[in-house]
């Protein structure tokens, strides 16, 4: 659907002489040039979201890392739409060698960020920040060699047939941002899910470097001299090369740096289709660890503290229905299992993987306690924020006994074992809206239990929370617990970088009511191994003296 043009008005006259000397007609030549334009539209856009997608995993904070890629890369690309104005005497030799840049740069670039993460990024000091600085050098230099692309482009097509100067622009950018809609969509549903990020983008840049190639090499190959024909044509071979060694190499590669990240005890490694799972120890007497997307979420040698303290304190009075919100790896069940008078535990994650693992792994499941071989036990697969919000007009009411706020039924006791607040995607579960949801599925005087993050290291993530949670109408008691392995970062999440703060977790009981539920141990409850009435009561924390910082809600989160 290119509608032809009337001829360029005269002005000042191009580079280039006569139209150039095309093996084809010029309409097809035409029709080529915008087939390259919508190829390499969407081959940059896999790059820009393959730059945040492993930055927010590795890095943490989606919302900043695409905000640090995304606008470093738009300055980038007004930078190289200048720069590229000098390679337009050139045009067809500079956009191929643009292209085969373009191609090693982006189609490395997640390898390259991975090897800095797991080779240097427990060095501390300078080294801490690698990362960081790669992924705006990545950004920077990704996005002035996009930039560059659609003035050269431009030129090529108006070395076929000049046109007017709109009209010309019009199709380009019609072709660009088609290839852009078809990159983005084909990033998450096809690469990511098929082939993974290393792969993806590798693949990504293989298309690259073929298109520009292609089209300089077969369709303008006559407005090149011999010698640039042929370093075009070693460049492009040599970088094909490079990103097939990679391509061959990949899964070696990712080994040795799940090695360098973990330790050389991994034992299970798998990628959900919500999250990478890593399993490390679990055999020969070593301390199983489990660790969800690079975040230490159960640690053997100290996971009993964090379990006991979260769900113990909640069991102090009636306590036959229980919802745990998260808690897949079934150590929260386990806990709850241990009580006498537990009727039902229906347990919400949303990672179904993470429960087969949970349930099979002989080592996970002998430290859950095979808690879900027991018949109290029932699984829902689902966004804990929106099973919620459905509970009351679903099948679940009848199944768990919720009967929301339209009845009088509803969970004795609820517990969120949810992941860090500091993490981003988490930040909905840590919202007024989210604890308005929680109180609804609440029975007259059930208890709700929170874990709000490091106390000491995150100070006011841990208030914000208490600050959301009371003014969603609950009533807040908090508190607690000092882990003993000083080489986990504070909390079961592993934030970005160490602290030099206790290794401690901090949590929140809370239920409806005016006042705070009492910080004690059930009477009749099981033998705990590390936490005694006593050590709660030492544990309470006061509210600040200069009072809570504001709540944190879905259109203004603030943690």
């Amino acid at each position: 659907m290119i509608d032809p043009h009337a001829p360029a008005p005269p002005g000042t006259p191009p580079p280039w002489g006569a139209p150039a000397p095309l093996p084809v007609r010029p309409g097809t030549g035409r029709f080529l040039v915008l087939a390259c334009v919508f190829v390499c539209a969407a081959c940059g856009l896999v790059y820009e979201l393959e730059l945040v997608a492993i930055a927010s995993y590795l890095i943490g904070d989606s919302v900043t890392q695409a905000s640090v890629v995304l606008s470093v890369m738009v300055f980038a690309m007004g930078v190289g739409s200048l720069a590229a104005k000098r390679l337009r005497w050139h045009a067809a030799a500079g956009f191929a060698a643009v292209e085969a840049v373009l191609a090693l740069i982006g189609g490395c670039s997640a390898m390259a960020l991975y090897a800095v993460f797991a080779w240097t990024g427990g060095w501390g000091g300078l080294w801490a920040a690698g990362p960081r600085c790669l992924l705006v050098a990545f950004s920077l230099a990704i996005g002035l060699l996009i930039g560059a692309e659609v003035p050269l482009l431009m030129e090529l097509i108006q070395r076929i047939r000049r046109q007017d100067a709109g009209g010309a622009v019009a199709d380009l950018f019609a072709a660009d941002y088609v290839g852009a809609l078809v990159g983005g969509l084909a990033f998450p549903f096809l690469l990511l899910p098929f082939l993974g990020q290393l792969t993806g983008t590798l693949l990504t840049g293989t298309v690259n470097v073929v298109a520009g190639g292609a089209l300089v090499l077969g369709l303008f190959r006559r407005d090149l001299s011999g010698r640039t024909r042929w370093i075009l044509l070693v460049a492009n071979v040599t970088v094909l090369g490079l990103l097939a060694a990679a391509a061959v190499l990949v899964d070696d590669f990712e080994r040795a740096a799940r090695h360098a990240v973990y330790g050389a005890d991994v034992r299970v490694a798998l990628q959900t289709d919500v999250q990478e799972i890593v399993l490390t120890g679990g055999t020969h007497g070593r301390p199983l660890d489990l660790f969800l997307d690079g975040r230490l979420r159960v640690g053997g040698r100290d996971e009993r503290r964090y379990h006991e303290a979260l769900v113990h304190p909640a069991m102090t009075g009636p306590h036959a229905r229980v919802l745990i919100l998260g808690g897949g790896d079934g150590m929260a069940a386990r806990e709850v299992l241990r009580h006498p008078g537990v009727d039902r535990v229906d347990i919400v994650e949303l990672d179904a993987g993470l429960v087969r693992l949970a349930r099979h792994d002989r080592a996970l499941a002998a430290l859950n306690g095979y808690a879900y071989d027991d018949p109290h036990v029932h699984v829902f697969t689902a966004d804990a924020f929106h099973w919620l919000r459905e509970a009351p007009r679903s099948g679940y009411a009848g199944s768990s006994g919720y009967a929301g706020s339209s009845g009088s039924s509803g969970y004795d006791v609820v517990i969120a074992d949810l992941p860090d607040p500091g993490i981003t995607a988490s930040t909905k579960l840590y919202s007024q809206e989210f604890y308005g949801l929680v109180r609804r599925a609440l029975a007259p005087g059930g208890r709700l239990v929170v874990h709000a993050g490091p106390v000491q290291a995150r100070p006011h993530a841990f208030w914000t929370v208490a600050a959301t949670m009371r003014a969603a109408g609950l009533a807040t008691t908090s508190y607690r617990v000092l882990g003993q392995d000083a080489g986990f970062t504070p909390g079961p999440d592993r934030s970005a970088g160490e602290s030099r703060a206790p290794h401690d977790w901090g949590f929140i009981l809370a239920t409806a009511g005016s006042r705070g539920p009492p910080l004690r141990l059930p009477a009749d409850g099981p033998r705990l191994r590390t936490l005694t009435e006593g050590g709660l009561e030492r544990d309470a924390l006061k509210t600040p003296a200069a009072g809570l910082p504001p709540p944190s809600t879905l259109v203004h989160p603030r943690y």
